[in-house]
């Protein structure tokens, strides 16, 4: 296990990590059901329960013999073939089936490789929407502070700029407009105030903007926080009123992490245009989606260049696209609202002394989303340790301790998950 570890540390570059590393990761050797199983034991235990359903994808967990068959099915057919001139059964099933499942009037469904991608063609869209029908001018993107879409370049661009990540980008990024943070709860409804300085900000650059670009209900990496849907009926209604195309980005929140399959169901509204990822497939592969409505496609169609302008190598890749249709197909035959619901009793329940910890400054849970904000950046390394302590996987970043589980996740295994928080709360 040293060598693996010693090879690890000398080649591999880990997200959000120095290279080379200065932390010894945790080697899973294999993963079934909500638990990594360890190569070696860490804190007595050679099994973690997973409360982050691998950065939010595996909502079914792991090893499920449902998308295990899809998998092995269609390998039996084809792992792969471009999408340049070819189609085939299991990408054109899946577009079908998230046309059907997500909100009117989004129609048309650009398959991409990743969350990130999936913003880049969401933007690229806009931007060539507004250039074909002869509004060049209108090439900016206005958004809200405290937002997180990516790690390619224009989604960087929206990202917060100040909070975030990207602020080393920030000379060389295109410069982009920024509301104030939406005010924090999914109850307590929209502030007037903050209502009248976003319906004024887009009214005052509506004629060089492409688009507005959100994460509804919660903002994911950017901090965990959640708003009102309100927010996102009064968006819909300024982009009508000022001729703006409106993005969602739903890449964290959709296949029913909040409580409804996708967080736009909240408020009973659509966008423009959608972007889908993370748990398209369960985790098993890497696919994300984008959905546009056909006022975008048919404005494109009627430019100089009357095609999308993007085109990825694996884009529908039949192994991702099957998985993908037995992920969605698998969750909407269960009843997943309920599990949801459940899953939402549980870290209520679990999370509730934690708020009086000393070093917490708030606790908050949306659907199958479960957040401790600490009054101070987490040290990453004790809260992760004292974690696994209590025999579970967690992954905090900045000032927060959170957990996702997978929707199969039992109560017994849940009641660990917010213990665990609770000792990384002390510890971190």
């Amino acid at each position: 296990m040293s060598t693996l570890l010693d090879l690890d540390r000398a080649h591999v570059w880990h997200p959000y990590a120095p290279m080379p590393g200065t932390s010894t990761p945790y080697v899973v050797e294999s993963a079934s059901g909500v638990r990594l199983r360890l190569a070696e034991p860490v804190a007595g235990h050679r099994e973690l329960i997973d409360g982050m359903s691998s950065w939010w994808a595996a909502i079914h967990g792991y090893r499920h013999p449902v998308l295990d068959e899809a998998v092995r099915d269609q390998l039996g057919r084809m792992s792969h073939v471009m999408f340049g001139g070819l189609t085939h059964e299991p990408a054109v099933r899946l577009a079908a089936k998230l046309v059907e499942i997500t909100p009117e009037p989004l129609r048309h469904v650009f398959l991409a490789d990743s969350g990130s991608v999936a913003v880049e063609v969401a933007i690229k869209m806009c931007l060539q929407y507004w250039q074909s029908i002869g509004r060049p001018e209108k090439r900016r993107l206005l958004t809200w502070r405290g937002g997180y879409h990516g790690d390619t370049f224009h989604p960087m661009s929206v990202c917060d700029p100040e909070g975030g990540m990207h602020q080393l980008w920030g000379r060389v990024l295109p410069r982009q407009l920024f509301a104030a943070e939406p005010p924090a709860g999914f109850d307590a409804g929209p502030d007037e105030a903050y209502a009248a300085q976003l319906s004024a900000l887009i009214a005052e650059h509506a004629d060089e903007l492409a688009a507005v670009i959100v994460e509804p209900v919660v903002q994911g990496a950017g901090g965990m926080r959640f708003h009102s849907p309100g927010y996102l009926r009064l968006l819909r209604e300024l982009c009508d009123r000022h001729g703006v195309l409106l993005i969602f980005d739903e890449i964290a929140t959709g296949f029913g992490r909040t409580g409804e399959l996708f967080a736009a169901d909240h408020a009973g509204i659509s966008p423009d245009v959608l972007c889908l990822g993370k748990a398209l497939t369960g985790g098993y592969l890497t696919m994300a989606a984008t959905l546009c409505t056909a006022k975008v496609a048919d404005g494109i169609s009627q430019g100089e260049l009357p095609v999308l302008a993007h085109g990825p190598t694996f884009m529908g890749n039949p192994l991702a696209a099957a998985v993908a249709n037995a992920s969605i197909d698998l969750l909407l035959r269960q009843d997943w609202r309920t599990e949801v619901k459940r899953i939402e009793a549980g870290l209520t329940e679990g999370l509730a002394e934690v708020a009086h910890q000393e070093g917490v400054a708030d606790v908050r849970v949306l659907g199958a989303i479960g957040v401790v904000q600490l009054d101070h950046p987490v040290d990453v390394r004790a809260a992760t340790e004292a974690a696994a302590r209590e025999g579970v996987w967690l992954r905090p970043f900045r000032d927060l301790l959170y957990t996702m589980p997978p929707f199969i996740t039992s109560d017994a295994d849940l009641a660990r998950i917010t213990t665990a928080v609770a000792a990384a709360a002390v510890a971190g």
